[in-house]
């Protein structure tokens, strides 16, 4: 049998894929699009639906009062969308939001009390989702030994499990090698010529600060990106090799959205095959 040949995407590449697939599922929902070259998809709420939502979804968000803040989030390329001023875009209306889709996915009904899914991720069934966790890690000023605490998000909790969801995102962010030093546990934990450092910017920054989250809290730590970011996937695996505790690393996994797509309901396959591209490992 002939093996099936991967497909590797950088993030415009990705952004393309999803403004084609967006383009055409925008043509009966209502929606705004971007000004650029590669237009970006924004969709709009419309008789208790939403065009970027499965209805399921939407529905099980806009019923608890938790989740449905995350919808208020604001859409930080506002200013590219035609008769901007009218009113504020929002971050979950953006097809190529990760947010909304990790939301479409964990807030979609009876999805985490299904045995496949729970085993793949190591959880409980029935956990409730936490959407824009802040674990609040320690931190301490270099020159002036006050301590305190990161509030900074992290995309979800599922009990035991953080997870960092990226879709078409360029990288992990970047950071000043003296504000990561911040961290308590920073040089205990992570080897710093394992790491991407150049001219004193850190790559991959929210990567070691998800790893110090679990560390600090006694949890995992789980990337969720799409498989064909292999750009995405080296990065967490260089993350990886520069943490030094052992136990710490078999903490940390990586899991690709095909992978979870795999074990979803049909109608969410179905979701996801069509609106992202994202089909079954």
């Amino acid at each position: 049998m002939a093996a099936t040949k991967v497909v590797h995407y950088s993030a415009s590449d990705l952004r393309r894929e999803l403004s084609y697939r967006n383009k055409i599922w925008a043509q009966t929902r209502p929606h705004e699009v971007s000004y650029g070259s590669v237009p970006c998809y924004l969709f709009q709420e419309s008789e208790g639906q939403h065009g970027n939502f499965l209805a399921a979804a939407y529905r099980a968000i806009r019923d608890d009062s938790d989740w449905s803040l995350r919808l208020a989030k604001a859409y930080s390329a506002g200013k590219r969308i035609p008769r901007s001023w009218e009113r504020q875009r929002r971050e979950l209306d953006c097809g190529n939001s990760s947010d909304a889709l990790l939301m479409n996915i964990f807030c979609y009904p009876g999805v985490l009390e299904l045995p496949r899914v729970c085993a793949l991720l190591g959880i409980d069934h029935g956990i409730h989702p936490h959407f824009g966790f802040k674990p609040g890690t320690p931190l301490i000023h270099p020159r002036t030994g006050r301590t305190g605490v990161d509030r900074t998000e992290i995309d979800m909790c599922l009990g035991s499990l953080l997870v960092e969801a990226k879709l078409t995102e360029t990288g992990f962010q970047t950071a000043p090698i003296a504000h990561v030093q911040r961290y308590v546990h920073f040089d205990d934990l992570f080897d710093a010529d394992e790491l991407e450092i150049e001219n004193g910017i850190v790559q991959s920054y929210q990567l070691i600060r998800g790893v110090l989250a679990a560390h600090s809290l006694e949890r995992r730590f789980l990337v969720l990106c799409d498989a064909r970011r292999a750009d995405l996937i080296e990065k967490w695996f260089r993350i990886q090799r520069a943490v030094r505790h052992c136990d710490l690393r078999h903490r940390l996994a990586l899991l690709s959205w095909q992978e979870l797509a795999a074990v979803l309901p049909d109608t969410l396959q179905r979701f996801l095959r069509d609106k992202y591209g994202i089909s079954p490992a």
